[in-house]
């Protein structure tokens, strides 16, 4: 039985002077891999990167969101609007709050569009009139500031939230919390800033918006007319909640609208969730699809070391008939080209990390993302090269250690 240190210079050190003798033959071999082990770390990089990006604009949406819209989804091939529709009430908003116990929270809503003023800088911009529920319900945190409260509602106080959008538009770089802002004509003080959330998955400027007390909004701006909401935002006490949520919203929207079986319904559930979940699946399934197309260029990087390992035994056979003759056994030749071959890989893989580390930060400034080379992806990147070290080298190893000495001996 040998000991460690000589198995250490059969697996490790013979191979490490072997390849060395060959450079540039190494060398191609390394590059063959490095090329593979690249495009498997980026692919799996920006493959969570993708996701981490949809999960972020899921978190956005709200939190577990079920949304109530007024107006059918579809009548007679026409898709109405909620501006216009008196389908929903704020007794609506109550009794959903109240009998539907899967929710947690919600807000009434009413919006519109208006022009902002502050001295000599205006702004075109939408207002949302909600309870103070709408912000956790929407993760909307106030950044500078505060929030209006419940007794804000009830006495109807002419108090607003600027998203960062409006605030740069009306105020620059100075300070907006206790200033003043002229809505429709009216002063409203501004009460607080939201942070920023960016653009939708649509495009959309997020953060284009005024909140206020939805009782202000119905009595300042909307004005005197009838007291209907454009929407009921909800919050479901738990993710695998919000379907039951809704199927129990839907029974109790239609019995308090006395909307026969038959009959279309004069509200609908709005879902976006659904939207980015399905672009998160699509990006996971092309994600996968740029893995296995890496993989095969790892499988290519495996096909030119067994070429290499070929050509290897064919030029080194009077040196391994020497070996064997001398008392080298056919175990130990094996484990010495097996060596050549794995080392050849890590080497690889070593050069493909790092060659990664340069290529994550291109294409984060490239795509806008925040991509980083996780350990996990490093992981997958050296078993996977071991793997295909130890694939490619098995043949001629195995071709290797079964080699006549004497006729190993004779070969020119």
């Amino acid at each position: 039985m040998l000991r460690p240190g000589a198995l250490a210079s059969v697996v490790v050190v013979e191979p490490v002077r072997a390849l060395l003798r060959h450079k540039l033959r190494t060398a191609l071999s390394t590059l063959g891999i490095a090329i593979g082990v690249v495009a498997l770390v980026l692919m799996v990089a920006v493959g969570e990167a993708g996701s981490r990006r949809a999960q972020a604009e899921l978190e956005k949406l709200g939190d577990n969101l079920v949304w109530i819209e007024a107006g059918s989804r579809n009548v007679a091939g026409v898709r109405t609007g909620t501006h216009g529709t008196t389908s929903l009430t704020l007794e609506d908003e109550e009794a959903v709050e109240r009998e539907v116990p899967r929710l947690k929270a919600c807000s009434p809503q009413i919006d519109g569009s208006l022009q902002a003023i502050r001295g000599g800088r205006n702004w075109m911009t939408r207002w949302r009139g909600e309870s103070p529920d709408y912000l956790a319900i929407r993760r909307w945190i106030v950044a500078e500031g505060a929030p209006f409260s419940a007794d804000d509602v009830t006495r109807s106080a002419s108090k607003v939230l600027l998203g960062e959008t409006v605030r740069q538009q009306l105020f620059g770089a100075l300070p907006a919390v206790g200033e003043v802002v002229r809505l429709s004509g009216q002063l409203f003080e501004v009460a607080g800033v939201l942070a920023p959330k960016g653009q939708s998955p649509d495009g959309r400027d997020q953060d284009d918006w005024i909140l206020l007390p939805h009782t202000t909004a119905q009595a300042r701006l909307r004005g005197r007319g009838p007291r209907y909401l454009d929407d009921i935002f909800c919050s479901a006490r738990a993710a695998d909640q919000v379907n039951a949520a809704i199927d129990e919203v839907i029974a109790l929207m239609r019995q308090r609208h006395h909307i026969g079986p038959a009959d279309e319904d004069d509200f609908n559930i709005r879902r976006p969730d659904e939207v980015l979940k399905a672009q998160r699946d699509a990006s996971d399934a092309m994600a996968r699809f740029l893995v296995a197309i890496a993989a095969i260029s790892l499988l290519v990087g495996g096909i030119g070391i067994m070429n290499v390992m070929l050509a290897a035994v064919l030029q080194r056979t009077r040196e391994i008939g020497l070996r064997l003759s001398v008392g080298a056994t056919g175990a130990l030749v094996l484990l010495q080209f097996l060596g050549e071959a794995v080392l050849l890989a890590l080497a690889g893989a070593t050069l493909g990390i790092a060659v990664s580390a340069l290529g994550a930060s291109a294409f984060g400034s490239l795509l806008e993302w925040e991509i980083a080379i996780s350990a996990r992806a490093v992981g997958v990147a050296v078993a996977s090269s071991v793997c295909v070290g130890l694939v490619s080298g098995l043949q001629p190893a195995w071709r290797a250690a079964r080699l006549d000495p004497i006729e190993a001996l004779r070969h020119e």
